[in-house]
């Protein structure tokens, strides 16, 4: 008896620990360890003095930001310190042997986060790409969201 009572403990610290590393990120907050790869396989690690962090979260604005900042021009996201990184985890395997190829046109970097509840802690807006401003710590200090079929690019940074 004893023993079930141990199992049922030890479960919920799992799983309180577990809520807690999902939870949302705020104002203030230090952004955590992000490593990936991008649309050209190669290795994106994030640090401190990264101005701004783009998140595509869903696929419909990750396409009209794909649109927008191609437009912008090639260099468009680094001149302001700015890295974009997109949610791929849910596009199924045949799409991204399609998609990746598409993106690696795109003359912006694309950070393809490809685990699932990787990017739990993004503040979330539907159908909005999510901004992160930070400080040259890496802890965020605004919080905003661009539209990106609706809004133009000039509204990122502001």
């Amino acid at each position: 008896m004893k023993m079930n009572h141990f199992r049922l403990l030890v479960c919920g610290l799992l799983l309180s620990g577990f809520c807690a590393m999902a939870d949302v990120l705020k104002v203030g907050d230090q952004v955590p360890a992000i490593t990936a790869k991008d649309q050209h396989d190669a290795p994106y690690v994030f640090t401190n003095g990264t101005a701004y962090l783009l998140f595509a979260l869903d696929m419909d604005s990750a396409k009209a930001a794909n649109h927008k900042l191609a437009d912008a021009g090639a260099g468009f996201l680094e001149q302001r310190g700015a890295a974009y990184l997109m949610d791929v985890h849910t596009m199924p395997a045949i799409a991204k042997y399609f998609a990746i190829p598409k993106m690696q046109k795109y003359p912006e970097r694309i950070v393809l986060i490809d685990t699932e509840h990787a990017l739990d802690w993004v503040p979330a807006k539907p159908g909005s790409l999510t901004v992160l401003k930070l400080t040259p710590e890496a802890r965020i200090e605004k919080i905003s969201y661009w539209q990106s079929s609706s809004e133009s690019v000039t509204n990122l940074f502001q």
